[in-house]
């Protein structure tokens, strides 16, 4: 007997409504191989009442005044606490990472960015400026840009969310969400939740389910005043270009490095590169995607990050010991494949892994992976891999690492191990991506701290993390007033 599945609703104007759309999209646990529900490839006239709600709703929420829209912020944040285990529950299921290791901290954060977003809205501080004329006072204040339509990925769905959302309601925005078409369950529950658990105003914040068309559609709508992006540079450029003079932050990509020069601590930096290279499996826009290494302390380097490497367990992602999960697509996985080969018939050398494990319930796992003698002409070095890998790359001198980790198009955020403090300094202001990090893993990021990429590269602009996603969220309104009688 064949067992229907649940067909997930969008969530348009403050309740659950089914698309008016036939076609649907079956979604597949890459952790347990197991059909999980059916989503909706919603049709533009489900895009268009989203568009519709969000408008519909924004003046009078723009209006509320910041300590309003800031208590329906922290209502948000105490739902999602009381629900972290469901919430966490399903990523995995639909996101293949581990349920304990990833999973229950994503949930922790995704609270934290509306906490963060409730009081960082109170604290929206603008300038008096001085006049020439002595009749005329001029200030400034900070306005809503209006309705946002934002496109999240599969990797970190109810987080990323967060990112946009937290800021972009807090501000006065309503939105719309178009996650991505591997993981529309985690949202769907979550936007379930805040529906029966917080008084979150009807079209302050709506979700279509659908694959690239649905979020071409909304980028290119005219009810639509803003953008907002995470995932990949290819699709990142189609929207770019289909967005227009719209108002966009835009994060599409990265490609490390992670650089150890001559004088790091290795065991510190041995251990960083290998959690920034397995963490999400690897999944992640800041992950370990390249480790660019001094030739003089290559080979104990190397013999480190073997030995760190073997302590990561790929598994079950709900057994509390493992610590990589299955990746999340097919398409992803067959990448990161195609990248080992060609660094194997480019000279490199695979130390640890290489290949899918074999008896795992779907074809998704991949093991945790260290390749070394990566050549410059490899797929790994000029894009990003996106899975569980450490490639390692030598060079002969810092400047020879500089000169490395900036031949590349993307440039968002890079890590240095060294003890010294003036060649940080060199390496924070020569590297060309928009984040560095000294002597901590490339993965670091703390859900308040601007993330963006550099100017010159092809990743994106604007900056994701509390209060400047916030100030990219809104126009800098100035007023000049007149006195004179």
């Amino acid at each position: 007997m064949t067992v229907k599945l649940a067909t997930l609703k969008n969530f348009i104007d403050g309740k659950a409504v089914e698309s008016t759309s036939t076609e649907t999209r079956t979604i597949v646990s890459p952790a347990t191989g197991e059909e999980l529900f059916q989503a909706p490839e919603s049709s533009q006239e489900d895009m268009d009442k989203a568009v519709e709600a969000a408008r519909r709703a924004q003046p009078a929420w723009e209006a509320k005044s910041p300590w309003e829209r800031a208590k329906i912020c922290h209502e948000i944040a105490d739902a999602i606490d009381r629900n972290i285990e469901k919430l966490a529950h399903m990523q995995t299921m639909e996101q293949g990472k581990p349920y304990k290791e990833e999973s229950i901290p994503d949930m922790e954060e995704t609270a934290e960015n509306f906490r963060i977003a409730a009081e960082d809205v109170k604290r929206m501080e603008t300038s008096i400026i001085p006049s020439e004329d002595v009749n005329k006072r001029i200030f400034t204040f900070r306005k809503a840009k209006g309705v946002y339509a934002c496109i999240i990925p599969w990797n970190f769905p109810p987080l990323m969310l967060a990112e946009f959302a937290a800021p972009g309601i807090a501000a006065g925005n309503t939105m719309i969400f178009k996650p991505s078409e591997w993981t529309p369950g985690t949202i769907s529950l979550l936007m379930e939740i805040l529906e029966e658990e917080t008084n979150l105003p009807p079209g302050v914040l709506n979700v279509v389910y659908g694959s690239g068309p649905a979020g071409q559609y909304l980028v290119e709508h005219d009810g639509v005043d803003a953008i907002g992006f995470i995932g990949s540079h290819n699709t990142a450029e189609t929207i770019i270009r289909s967005a227009g003079f719209k108002p966009s932050i835009i994060e599409a990509s990265g490609n490390g490095p992670t650089i150890v020069c001559a004088d790091a601590d290795l065991d510190r930096a041995a251990e960083a590169a290998v959690f920034g290279a397995f963490f999400c499996a690897g999944q992640v826009c800041c992950a370990t995607a390249r480790v660019v290494v001094v030739e003089s302390v290559h080979d104990a380097f190397v013999e480190k990050v073997v030995e760190e490497a073997k302590k990561w367990k790929l598994g079950d992602p709900f057994d509390d010991d493992t610590t990589v999960g299955a990746m999340n697509n097919e398409p992803n996985a067959q990448k990161m494949d195609a990248h080992v080969k060609d660094a194997v018939e480019k000279g490199a050398r695979v130390l640890v892994g290489g290949e899918r494990q074999a008896g795992m319930p779907t074809n998704l796992y991949y093991q945790p992976t260290v390749i070394d003698q990566v050549g410059l002409d490899t797929l790994i070095n000029k894009h990003e891999t996106f899975g569980p890998i450490v490639p390692i790359i030598t060079v002969q001198d810092d400047e020879e690492a500089i000169q490395v980790a900036n031949d590349t198009y993307l440039g968002l955020q890079s890590a240095v191990f060294t003890k010294s403090s003036a060649r940080a300094y060199k390496y924070m202001n020569q590297l060309q991506t928009g984040n560095v990090v000294i002597n901590d893993t490339s993965d670091y990021w703390e859900a308040h701290v601007p993330f963006g990429a550099a100017a010159g590269t092809r990743t994106g602009w604007g900056r994701i993390g509390g209060r400047y996603t916030m100030l990219d969220m809104t126009d800098l309104r100035t007023v000049t007033w007149d006195f004179s009688e």
